[in-house]
């Protein structure tokens, strides 16, 4: 259900294919997609480089903590070192990003 959630709200932008919760990740820019899908005041998407998933983990695990009070589970430099995150990481963070855009009523869920 939570890839699903990720998948529908990331659609609409260039760049993003997620088909798991590791390799689709490795690159920042499905974070970054997600983030500004609630917020897309918060930063320019399109000018976002797929060859810097530092900058790309920094922008979108701040504004997520900054604008939907998440915390930030995860560490850029980890994810950088890794071939690809591991995807119980990736996973728990997501669930903990949705936990938080319902906390503040930025996303529905069935009763």
């Amino acid at each position: 259900m939570l890839l699903d959630w990720c998948r529908a709200k990331t659609e609409p932008y260039e760049g993003v294919n997620i088909r798991n919760f590791s390799s689709s990740w490795k690159d920042g820019i499905a974070f970054c997609a997600l983030v500004h899908r609630f917020f897309p005041d918060a930063f320019e998407y399109y000018t976002l480089n797929p060859t810097k998933p530092k900058e790309n983990f920094e922008l979108a695990f701040s504004t997520a903590e900054r604008l939907a009070g998440c915390p930030p589970l995860l560490d850029p430099d980890d994810l950088i070192r890794m071939k690809e995150p591991d995807w119980k990481c990736v996973y728990t963070y997501i669930q903990e990003f949705y936990r938080c855009l319902v906390e503040k009523g930025l996303v529905k869920t069935k009763k």
